[in-house]
């Protein structure tokens, strides 16, 4: 490698940990201006006098969500032919969970960096890992409409939906009812969109020798055999989805232990609402949504519950400790672990 090179990369290091940085720092501005709001000495007060047993309660839910959703990963690259031992593989999970989290937007499309990831831990080639990490994650969608859609009917039903709230549910519909529909036209005509790519990356294909038309024809190719052999074990897949659903419960568990936290309670129906819902902040262009999820939470819980303003903003910090914060300590030791075993 030439020093130009080696400084160029250093230099895209530099910058990608200087947005990260920077996210998480207006991440911290939005959530002190919250707490400012609200009342700084009270939520203060609120947080110290936490019963943290159940904070711990709340983490160790996290701990068992992305173990069944390591366990889901497992099941669909055993389909595409890729057996790794679970115990390795959770690992890996955790450390691709950590740099999902930290990345800005990458909870709006971290899979080819998990994907990345994933092949460079595994014996599995990219494609194949980018074809289980997609289906996984579609596969996540299936309980993420099923608790958002009886959350959201038992609140049409107790007549508990504010005005201040529709526009969210709306978009929550839109989204669980909307990426499927998006997923299976693409593949339904993966023919013209691949042309259509194809076509896009011609010009540039001319201008560089980083990429030829053959070798993206060829990796494409080998995406779509990977998504066509996961597709066919259909048991599988049911399997999978089982372990999806168990993952989006311990996923949103840890929301009822922070309000036990403070001495609150929040039904088990709403909490399936309000979760899917706060995820929808997570777009925003911030290491996990941080910010605007703890924002969103809030006012959910002030809206949808009893909870006073201070209680609400308490829970919503306490949710994100135990399912933001102990992901990423954990994720941040198992990248480090990864690291080192590469």
């Amino acid at each position: 490698m030439t020093g130009e090179n080696a400084g160029s990369l250093e230099f895209v290091d530099r910058r990608t940990v200087g947005q990260i940085l920077l996210g998480f720092g207006v991440a911290a501005i939005v959530l002190y201006l919250l707490v400012d709001f609200v009342g700084a000495a009270e939520v203060q007060a609120r947080l110290t006098g936490s019963e943290w047993g159940w904070l711990a309660v709340g983490c160790l839910s996290t701990a068992l969500c992305l173990i069944a959703w390591g366990k889901a990963w497992q099941i669909v690259l055993s389909v595409a032919g890729i057996d790794e031992r679970f115990s390795r593989l959770v690992v890996t999970y955790y450390a691709a969970t950590f740099a999902n989290y930290v990345t800005p937007l990458g909870q709006a499309g971290g899979e080819p960096f998990i994907a990345y990831v994933l092949s460079r831990d595994t014996d599995a080639s990219y494609q194949d890992s980018l074809a289980s990490v997609v289906t996984a994650d579609l596969l996540n969608l299936f309980p993420f409409v099923t608790f958002a859609g009886v959350g959201f009917a038992a609140l049409l039903y107790q007549a508990q939906l504010p005005a201040a709230i529709e526009p969210l549910a709306g978009g929550l519909v839109v989204l669980s009812v909307g990426v499927p529909i998006v997923a299976a036209v693409g593949w339904r005509f993966r023919a013209p969109l691949k042309r259509g790519l194809l076509g896009l990356a011609s010009p540039v294909a001319r201008r560089t020798r980083l990429l030829t038309l053959d070798g993206l024809r060829e990796r494409l190719h080998e995406t779509e055999e990977a998504f066509q052999r996961i597709a066919r074990d259909r048991r599988a897949l049911v399997k999978a989805l089982s372990f999806s659903y168990v993952g989006w419960v311990f996923f949103a568990l840890p929301l009822y232990a922070a309000a036990m936290a403070v001495g609150e309670s929040i039904p088990l129906l709403l909490v399936f609402f309000i979760v899917p819902a706060s995820t929808l902040a997570g777009l925003v262009p911030s290491p996990g949504g941080s910010g605007a999820v703890e924002a969103t939470l809030g006012l959910l819980v002030y809206t949808l519950t009893s909870i006073d303003p201070v209680g609400a903003t308490a829970i919503a910090i306490l949710y994100r400790v135990a399912s933001y914060v102990f992901a990423l300590v954990l994720g941040g030791g198992a990248a480090l672990y990864v690291i080192k075993r590469n």
